[in-house]
């Protein structure tokens, strides 16, 4: 028997699976193009409640059908081309063993809170909103460390320490950018709290912080001579808008870790950031990409939309003005206009 009968054959890709491959790449303009990105919808999730080794979740219990219900979420993104941030905050909880207060005929509710490693007392003083399912007048009130519940005999709420203040809080206490990331992962480890990254800085920030993850949907706003590439009738296939919300988000990535982390972040292996280098320019050149804007600003964040970072100072709102160039994301930060009148929405409890 020969060399040559003894090798393997070779596998080869048959002409239906070429053209069906090439079929779902997206179409291309050649003109050159200009972004516009904006937050379009902003999910904020408490980390820490799945990090870790959590309970077993009982779905017959609020608190249990609240966290099912979080994990349901975060699940969700795994299929979607999101952005997220890993927040820390000062660490926050109920005290359980302190009494709640109640107005004098009124539903404002006072709830004790130990703030910090120290545990200093504090507390949080609102006024409930009656559920249109309500049987009750005023609910019962149960605390635990990280919930509390309010029973109002047609139904029963729960609500996470930080729901309640970032609602509710008089002062507003910045959110630290210390990680950014992308939520499109087959494997879903943002969900199940296996992403190594976050795990490391979870270790790190836990004992004096809690960990918080803020899920953006971006809304991209494409300025070319020929149009929106994302607007050809061929691009309108699922496979084909995904490749380009991929590259889209992989770029704005790019551009928010360097606003937020820098160019050395400790969580950024050398072999990461030379394969994002070469993703940035391999995007840049496929789009004809001159310049993008990333138009950072969580209105409905309530008590918690001031965001920073050690490298990027806090604010409401971050806008940045950004290009590629030597393989690598170049960003400025420029001065947002004035704010146009009118107050912010705030999610009622």
């Amino acid at each position: 028997m020969t060399l040559t009968e003894l090798a393997a054959p070779t596998l080869r890709p048959q002409a239906e699976q070429i053209a069906d491959y090439t079929a779902y790449l997206p179409e291309r303009h050649t003109a050159p193009q200009s972004w516009y990105a904006s937050v379009a919808d902003a999910r904020l999730h408490w980390y820490d409640l799945i990090a870790g080794f959590p309970e077993r979740l009982d779905i017959h219990d609020p608190i249990g059908r609240y966290q099912r219900r979080m994990q349901f979420e975060l699940e969700a993104m795994a299929s979607r081309h999101h952005l997220f941030f890993a927040l820390t905050r000062p660490q926050v909880r109920f005290d359980p063993a302190a009494a709640i207060q109640w107005g004098f005929f009124s539903l404002k509710l006072t709830l004790p809170l130990l703030v910090g490693q120290a545990k200093k007392r504090d507390s949080i003083t609102f006024e409930l909103t009656v559920p249109f399912a309500a049987t009750l007048k005023k609910p019962t009130v149960k605390l635990t460390a990280n919930f509390v519940t309010l029973n109002w005999g047609g139904l029963v709420e729960a609500y996470s320490v930080h729901d309640i203040l970032q609602a509710h809080a008089p002062d507003k206490v910045p959110c630290e950018v210390v990680y950014v990331g992308q939520t499109h992962d087959p494997e879903a480890q943002l969900a199940r709290a296996q992403l190594p990254a976050l795990q490391k800085l979870h270790a790190k920030h836990k004992e004096d912080f809690d960990t918080l993850l803020l899920v953006q949907q971006f809304d991209v706003k494409v300025n070319c001579a020929s149009g929106d590439p994302a607007e050809l009738p061929h691009n309108a296939h699922p496979r084909a808008a995904a490749v380009l919300q991929g590259e889209r988000m992989d770029l704005l990535e790019a551009a928010l870790i360097r606003h937020f982390e820098g160019t050395a972040a400790e969580t950024r292996r050398p072999a990461e950031r030379q394969a994002r280098r070469e993703r940035v320019t391999a995007v840049q050149q496929a789009n004809n990409l001159v310049q993008f804007t990333l138009d950072l600003e969580w209105p409905e964040m309530g008590a918690y939309d001031t965001i920073g970072s050690a490298l990027a100072a806090a604010a409401p709102r971050h806008l940045l003005s950004c290009f590629v160039a030597d393989d690598d994301v170049v960003v400025s930060r420029m001065t947002p206009p004035a704010p146009a009148g009118g107050a912010k929405v705030k999610r009622q409890v």
